[in-house]
C-alpha cells in the first residue's frame, strides 16, 4: 500500500456513515492535510444531493412504488433500492420496507447474518435482505462515491481503515472485512471507534494535546452512538521525553443507544395518545419510533425548542387525512432519556437483570437495563486496578472503590447534547468526589458527528509512521478450552481448563507460540473448541492455563464446530500437538496445531466461515489442513 496517494477513514455506523481522507503528499508530520467526503445520495425521488453524511438506512421500494429514474444515482442509472436520506424519510412512513441498524444485527450471534431476515418484521412479500449485504451496500455507496470524486485515484488503490466498535468479538470484526471485500475494497484496517474519536481530538488540536494532557492522565471514552455504548480508558505516558498514549481497557459489548431512546420516545407517545382514547396499532408504533428520532435529534440540537409535532401515518386509505398528530416535549425528552438513559445513581449500582420470560420473539439482544449510567459504574469499578502495573501510574488506594479517570472524551450523536454530555460529567465527578479524587476535565473540540471517520483517516495516516499512535492491541485476554482427562463419572463431564492464547494488549498482526506445552487433539470426528475472552485477567501470559476463574472473569464466545481432517489418520485418533497463535490485522484470533510428529499441521479461526458451506450455517469456524 506504499503507492497510496490517500489514508481514507470509514465510519461505518450504526445511525450513519462518513468518509474522511487525508492526503499524503500534502502532509507533513502531525499537520495532516485532511478533509471530508461530501457524499452524493438521493434526498427524494429523481433528487441527488451532497452531504457530509450518509445515514445507514436502505429502503426496498414496491416495484410499482416509483417512476423510472427515481432511484438513479451518478454512477447507477438502475438499482432497485434506496441508500441513506431518502431511504431513512421513505422509510419513516413505511417501516416495513426500512432496513435500519444493519450493523447491530452484524454483531449479533444469534442469527444466521447472511440469511435474508431484514427488515426484522417485514410481512412475506416484502423482499429481505442479510445484515451482511446491508453492510456492503453501505460501503459500496461510499466506494462508488469516492470513485465518481476521484477518478485520478481509485479506491482500491489507497489505504482504507473502517471502524468498529471496540467490543465488536473476533466474529463480527471478521464479517466487516468480509463485507468491505464483498463492496470492492483493498485490504482494510479495523480500528475500533473510542479510538479513532481519541485521534481525531489529536489531529484536530494542532499538536496542542500536549498542553491538554499530562503524564499520569487516563482518558475515558464515552462513545453512545445508534447502536451501541463503548466504553474504553486510554493512559498517557512519558517515554525517553515523549507522551505516549496506551489503550488499558474496553468496556463488554452494550448494545444500547439512540435506537433504544428512539423506541422509548415512542412508548412514551403512545401511552400518551393511549390516555387520550387513540390507540395505535404495532405498525404506527415503529413508524412512530422513526419520527420520534427526528424530534429527538431536533430537541437535543436546538435548546431553544419546547416541543416538535410528530406524525403518525394512518393505516386507511386517507394517508393524510387520517394521519395522527402529536408532539414530544422537552419535559417529555427529559424524563424518558435523561431520567431513563443516564439517572443519577451510585458508582456501586450494577446494571439490573430481571428474569426473563421463556419465550421471546426473535430480535436484537439490548441489554436489559437502560441506564447507561449504571453500565459506566460497572466498567470503572471493574477496571479498578487496570493502570496498577503501569510506569508512571500510582497504584489506586486501597479505599479506593473504582478507577480513576482524570479527562473525558466523549463521542457518538447522543453526547452532541450539552444537556447529556453535561449529566454524564456531573455523575462521573460526583464519584470521584466521593471517592476523595479531583474531577475530571473535558477534551473539547470534538466534532461528534464526523470524529470517527476523520480519526479512522488519520490513524492511517500514522500507520505510514507519521503522526502519534496510540498503543493498545488487543482489547482482551483470549482462552481455549482444554479438557481434562479424567476416568468417565455418571452425570459429570470432565473438567474444563482455560488456556491463553494471546494475552490482553498482543498486537495485531503479532504471533505467539506457546511454550512447550503439549497437548491432544482429535481428528477425523465432529468436535468443539470452546473459546473465551476476558477483560481483567492483564496478568496471564501465552500459555498460562487456568484450572478455575471466577465468572466475572472470563466470558464465553461463540464456540467453534469443526471436523479436522485425519490425514490419514482413524477417525477419532488423538494426535500430539503444540499450538501457535496469532492475531490477526483485523483483530482475528487463529489458532494452529502442529503435530510433534511434524506432518499436516491444523488452522482454526474465528473466520464466521462454518463448515456448513451454502446451508445457512453462521457458526464461526474455519478448520483446514496444512
Amino acid at each position: 500500500m506504499s503507492a497510496a496517494r490517500y489514508a481514507i477513514g470509514i465510519d461505518l455506523g450504526t445511525t450513519h456513515c462518513a468518509l474522511s481522507y487525508v492526503d499524503f503528499e500534502s502532509s507533513d508530520g502531525e499537520a495532516a492535510a485532511q478533509q471530508v467526503l461530501q457524499i452524493p445520495q438521493l434526498t427524494g425521488p429523481g433528487s441527488v444531493e451532497d452531504r457530509p453524511l450518509l445515514p445507514s438506512f436502505i429502503y426496498l421500494p414496491h416495484a410499482d412504488e416509483l417512476a423510472p429514474g427515481d432511484l438513479s444515482l451518478p454512477w447507477s442509472a438502475a438499482q432497485d433500492h434506496a441508500v441513506g436520506e431518502f431511504a431513512r424519510s421513505r422509510g419513516a412512513a413505511t417501516p416495513i420496507r426500512l432496513v435500519a441498524s444493519a450493523k447491530s444485527w452484524l454483531c449479533h450471534p444469534g442469527v444466521d447474518r447472511r440469511a435474508a431476515i431484514l427488515p426484522a418484521e417485514a410481512p412475506a412479500e416484502v423482499a429481505r435482505i442479510s445484515p451482511l449485504t446491508a453492510s456492503v451496500r453501505y460501503l459500496s455507496h461510499l466506494r462508488a462515491a469516492w470513485d465518481a470524486a476521484h477518478p485520478d485515484a481509485p479506491f482500491d488503490a489507497q489505504d482504507v481503515t473502517v471502524t468498529i466498535p471496540a467490543s465488536f468479538d473476533p466474529a463480527a470484526r471478521e464479517l466487516t472485512a468480509e463485507a468491505a471485500q464483498a463492496a470492492g475494497y483493498p485490504p482494510i484496517t479495523l480500528l475500533e471507534e473510542p479510538q479513532a474519536a481519541l485521534y481525531s481530538w489529536i489531529q484536530r488540536s494542532a499538536g496542542q494535546w500536549r498542553k491538554e494532557v499530562k503524564p499520569g492522565d487516563l482518558i475515558l471514552v464515552v462513545d453512545v452512538g445508534g447502536g451501541t455504548t463503548d466504553l474504553s480508558l486510554i493512559a498517557v505516558l512519558e517515554r525517553d521525553g515523549n507522551l505516549e498514549l496506551h489503550r488499558v481497557a474496553v468496556g463488554e459489548h452494550i448494545l444500547l443507544g439512540g435506537d433504544n431512546m428512539d423506541l422509548a420516545l415512542a412508548y412514551a407517545v403512545t401511552r400518551k395518545l393511549a390516555a387520550q382514547g387513540t390507540r395505535l396499532d404495532p405498525w404506527q408504533t415503529r413508524a412512530l419510533a422513526h419520527a420520534c428520532r427526528a424530534a429527538k435529534e431536533a430537541l437535543l440540537g436546538d435548546p431553544e425548542l419546547d416541543a416538535v409535532p410528530v406524525v403518525v401515518p394512518s393505516r386507511g386509505s386517507k394517508l393524510i387525512g387520517g394521519s395522527i398528530r402529536t408532539e414530544v416535549s422537552r419535559d417529555e425528552l427529559s424524563a424518558t432519556l435523561v431520567e431513563g438513559f443516564f439517572p443519577q445513581v451510585a458508582v456501586t449500582e450494577q446494571p439490573l437483570s430481571r428474569a426473563r420470560a421463556a419465550l421471546t420473539q426473535l430480535g436484537l439482544p439490548y441489554a436489559q437495563d437502560a441506564a447507561i449510567t449504571r453500565h459506566l459504574a460497572a466498567f470503572l469499578t471493574r477496571q479498578r486496578d487496570a493502570t496498577a502495573d503501569l510506569e508512571g501510574f500510582a497504584a489506586p488506594p486501597d479505599d479506593s472503590q473504582f478507577l480513576h479517570p482524570t479527562a473525558v472524551l466523549f463521542n457518538g450523536g447522543v453526547l452532541k447534547s450539552a444537556l447529556i454530555s453535561t449529566r454524564v460529567l456531573g455523575i462521573l465527578n460526583a464519584w470521584l468526589e466521593s471517592d476523595g479524587a479531583a474531577p475530571a476535565r473535558l477534551l473539547g473540540g470534538a466534532d461528534l458527528d464526523l470524529a470517527v471517520a476523520r480519526g479512522a483517516a488519520y490513524y492511517g495516516y500514522v500507520r505510514h509512521g507519521r503522526g502519534v499512535r496510540i498503543r493498545g492491541g488487543t482489547a482482551r485476554a483470549y482462552y481455549v478450552g482444554v479438557e481434562s482427562a479424567m476416568p468417565a463419572i455418571p452425570g459429570m463431564e470432565p473438567p474444563l481448563e482455560a488456556l491463553c492464547l494471546a494475552p490482553f494488549g498482543m498486537e495485531e498482526g503479532s504471533e505467539a507460540a506457546l511454550p512447550e506445552q503439549e497437548f491432544g487433539l482429535v481428528v477425523g470426528e465432529p468436535v468443539r473448541f470452546r473459546f473465551f475472552g476476558s477483560s481483567v485477567r492483564r496478568q496471564d501470559e501465552v500459555g498460562t492455563l487456568l484450572e478455575f476463574w471466577a465468572d466475572d472473569e472470563l466470558q464465553e464466545l461463540e464456540e467453534i464446530e469443526a471436523t479436522l481432517p485425519a490425514e490419514g489418520r482413524r477417525p477419532g485418533d488423538i494426535v500430539r500437538v503444540k499450538l501457535h497463535a496469532r492475531v490477526t490485522e483485523t483483530g482475528t484470533l487463529e489458532l494452529e496445531a502442529l503435530p510433534v510428529d511434524g506432518s499436516a499441521r491444523w488452522k482454526v479461526q474465528f473466520d464466521v466461515r462454518g463448515a456448513g458451506s451454502g446451508e445457512g450455517n453462521d457458526a464461526p469456524a474455519g478448520a483446514a489442513a496444512d
